[in-house]
């Protein structure tokens, strides 16, 4: 169907998904705290996927070592992350809504919006949730707005198996007191700069000087910022077959690597897991990324256009190690990643900004 604006949209996030999983091929966990994460070995450099309720009502949060979930949470069971059954189970999931005859735009494992035109929307929210928990066992939360940014944020307020709808008449209301970081799109790092310039709150965001905000983020995101502050975004759900832009690997090693001949022996492995994987889809590379972690946790992030587009694995391990010269030397390693961009089905290399200086 493409692209279309709708009167609604709905915001379907499955509640503690892969938890979700877990206990249903093993119900004994049901209200147990509950981390997945890694190889489910805390004792290995790994981080919490998701974790139960009752193990989040303990401090346990995504992202997190699994090291500090564990004594967070001491009586957690610890789970491996089974890629393979989520994936399977997110395509039950998505396959039921779309045979709602719903719009779907599909944003990853656990979420989509969906397009809605009803005078109801609630009803139309209750009808996906019992269709989910029908036909997978799942629950899922929805969000209601007028856009997707409203639909995205409501979602977070009807947390777990609830419905919540946000509009353009109640933002304020509902969002105006909160923080920038309850945004979606505003992290840490932009929380922060924000409140540099006395912008704490979401109507502080709502109000602040237009060119105050293309100083600090530039004229494209300052304005988008500011428009985020208001709730404003788009209403068009976009169905469209979702195709990647771009492959990554990445590894944390269980022990630094100390020598320049270990770094060049992973990144070459992590050079030939992507190119497995874009030659997977037969489309040519046009740049590439490398992400370095130092011990303990110092991470940065360098990529550089190809002279052109290519399928070379000699070409892209080059272009890897390449940018690996520019690594701080004498520094042990935790992590590397690799990441390879490609040339879309339509021949476009869509630039994305280069991260450039040492790495």
């Amino acid at each position: 169907m493409g692209p279309r604006a709708f009167r609604w949209v709905l915001h379907v996030d499955l509640d503690q998904f892969l938890v979700a999983v877990e206990v249903l091929r093993r119900p004994e966990l049901a209200g147990r705290q509950v981390v997945v994460g890694g190889r489910g070995d805390p004792t290995e450099r790994a981080v919490v996927s998701t974790a139960s309720y009752e193990a989040r009502e303990l401090g346990v949060s995504s992202g997190m070592p699994l090291r500090v979930a564990a004594r967070k949470a001491p009586d957690a069971i610890i789970l491996p992350v089974d890629h393979e059954t989520y994936l399977e189970a997110s395509g039950r999931v998505m396959d039921t809504l779309r045979g709602l005859g719903a719009v779907v735009e599909v944003l990853g494992w656990d979420e989509a919006f969906l397009g809605c035109d009803a005078d109801d929307p609630e009803a139309v929210a209750r009808r996906v949730q019992q269709a989910v928990l029908d036909a997978t066992g799942l629950h899922c939360s929805v969000g209601i707005g007028d856009n997707k940014i409203r639909a995205k944020i409501a979602t977070g307020f009807g947390k777990p198996a609830g419905v919540f709808r946000l509009t353009g008449q109640t933002w304020s209301a509902v969002m105006g007191g909160r923080p920038t970081i309850d945004l979606w799109g505003v992290g840490p790092k932009v929380s922060r700069r924000l409140a540099a310039h006395g912008i704490r709150t979401v109507a502080d965001l709502a109000a602040a000087d237009a060119g105050l905000l293309a100083a600090e983020f530039g004229p494209r995101m300052g304005a988008w910022y500011g428009e985020l502050g208001r709730g404003h975004g788009s209403a068009v759900v976009d169905d469209t077959p979702w195709v990647a832009r771009g492959h990554s690997r990445e590894t944390t090693y269980q022990r630094n690597l100390t020598t320049p001949e270990q770094v060049e022996a992973a990144l070459r492995d992590l050079v030939a897991q992507v190119h497995a994987d874009t030659e997977a889809e037969g489309r040519p590379v046009f740049r590439v990324g490398l992400k370095v972690r130092y011990a303990p946790f110092l991470t940065r992030d360098r990529s550089k256009k190809l002279p052109a587009p290519t399928r070379s694995l000699a070409e892209l391990t080059a272009a890897v190690l390449a940018l690996a010269e520019g690594m701080e030397p004498g520094r042990e390693v935790r992590l590397l990643g690799v990441r390879a961009e490609m040339v879309m089905p339509d021949g476009d290399a869509k630039e994305h900004t280069p991260v450039r200086g040492r790495i």
